[in-house]
């Protein structure tokens, strides 16, 4: 059901097979934040521009091993021109977010990039976009991921941020999308019916979900209308004490799972860190190929893959 391979992922994706995966849903290193501890990691590029052209050249091998009817699920997040910086000093009073030690490779990047002043929100996520639509990628959608439980900020000039972007791509106009399976229940839709209703039998057929009320043994059924998932997805951040800092909630990963790829189709993660995008694949029984630099990262997501496994077995 899964796989994992260790190395860099434009290496590893260039010995895999062209057109073999059905989607591609991962989260890659941010630009500057995170110092993941091996050598070859993404990231540290000196500046914004340098990250994007390598993340470009690592999306254009996705595209190569994706099906022609695949797509990519991209989560990226945001930094500011010198962010954190004045934190650095004063590590304490920044409990509440992550803020780096001063060897960290990070804080050795240069604070305020060429052409950005200080303060300056970097905007990496729509760069890494326009960079890939004008690589020949599709840009079909920019999906919010709203988070209810964010970080507080100490921040008294702008808002505290509670969102970060999925964008997703598409290798060709035409592409495999199951919409049905990310419908969404409307809200103050749903009515009581009774089976002997003549307009059951129309509502039915509209494709609205029945279940009965109550304790089902009466006539009556709860009609739920359901209606096209929006772009905004509301998914609280899990901790997971094993992992780095920038682990997936699988609720924000599953729909992602469940549109663009086929029951025993194949999704792949080119960044899959602690395999929370193999994991929820294999519970909704797709296979699934993770690439990831970091022994250490891969023998956690053995051990979260083999236990989910073993109770799908067990069921």
């Amino acid at each position: 059901m899964w796989e994992i391979k260790q190395g860099d992922a434009i290496e590893v994706l260039k010995a895999m097979p062209e057109q073999s995966v059905h989607c591609c849903v991962t989260s890659p290193p941010y630009w500057g934040l995170r110092d993941y501890g091996v050598d070859g990691q993404l990231g540290l590029e000196s500046t914004p521009d340098e990250y994007v052209e390598k993340m470009v050249e690592v999306f254009r091998e996705v595209r190569r091993v994706l099906r022609d009817d695949g797509t990519l699920w991209l989560n990226l997040g945001d930094s500011y021109a010198g962010s954190g910086k004045g934190a650095w000093d004063n590590k304490e009073v920044q409990k509440e977010v992550y803020v780096p030690d001063k060897d960290s490779p990070q804080c050795k990047l240069k604070k305020v990039p060429q052409g950005l002043k200080p303060k300056d929100l970097v905007g990496i996520p729509w760069m890494v976009a326009f960079a890939l639509r004008a690589d020949g990628w599709y840009l079909r959608q920019d999906i919010i991921w709203h988070k209810p439980n964010a970080m507080p900020e100490s921040v008294k000039d702008r808002c505290t941020k509670s969102h970060e972007y999925i964008f997703l791509l598409a290798k060709s106009a035409q592409y495999y999308y199951d919409n049905e399976a990310i419908k969404e229940t409307a809200k103050n839709a749903n009515k009581t019916i009774s089976l002997g209703e003549k307009s059951f039998s129309k509502r039915q057929a509209k494709g609205v979900g029945v279940e009965p009320s109550g304790n089902g043994k009466s006539d009556n059924y709860t009609v739920k209308e359901y209606r096209n998932k929006r772009s905004v997805w509301t998914v609280t951040t899990k901790p997971f004490k094993e992992a780095h800092f920038a682990t997936f909630p699988p609720a924000l990963i599953t729909p992602c799972i469940l549109a663009g790829c086929p029951v025993g189709g194949t999704v792949l993660d080119p960044f899959a860190g602690s395999g929370t995008t193999l994991l929820v694949a294999t519970q909704h029984h797709r296979k699934s190929i993770g690439i990831e630099l970091n022994p250490e990262y891969i023998e956690i997501a053995k051990r979260r893959l083999n236990s989910v496994q073993l109770k799908l077995v067990m069921e």
